[in-house]
């Protein structure tokens, strides 16, 4: 007689980043200047803008900490395109990806924030740290 034992009851199981992304209402072009990027997080009073290439496609996430070297001298601030900065690059995650694995990833690559991308590589929305530990603490065990 051969016996199996149970497999562990992962929390989260069967939950996607779908389940708990948010929609990323501000976005910039990757040719705008820095000085530009910082009116927009000033204005909206936001930590984080994803970046969007020529095409519409993610092209990254930039803070107002990675823009802070930038901003010491506004020469760099008129001139410097957000594409010569500093900021955080793919690869990105995607809908079907499970949310244990992205809080993982998340973990490792130290990232609050991680932008969630079509297969062809255009915005969906964001997923958070706290959103992706939150619903997996919460999660009912099946």
């Amino acid at each position: 007689m051969t016996t199996h034992s149970p497999q562990p009851v992962r929390p989260g199981y069967g939950l996607t980043v779908a389940d708990a992304m948010d929609p990323c209402d501000y976005q910039i072009a990757d040719d705008s200047t820095v000085d530009q990027a910082n009116d927009v997080l000033r204005g909206a009073d936001i930590e984080y803008l994803l970046v969007r290439d020529h095409d519409g496609r993610c092209e990254g996430l930039v803070t107002r900490t990675g823009l802070h070297p930038f901003l010491a001298s506004s020469w760099y601030t008129e001139r410097t395109a957000i594409s010569a900065t500093s900021h955080q690059r793919g690869p990105f995650a995607w809908p079907t990806m499970g949310l244990a694995l992205a809080a993982f990833a998340m973990r490792i690559k130290h990232l609050a924030v991680w932008p969630v991308v079509d297969e062809d590589g255009y915005i969906l929305g964001v997923l958070t740290a706290a959103r992706a530990t939150g619903l997996l603490a919460v999660t009912p065990i099946p």
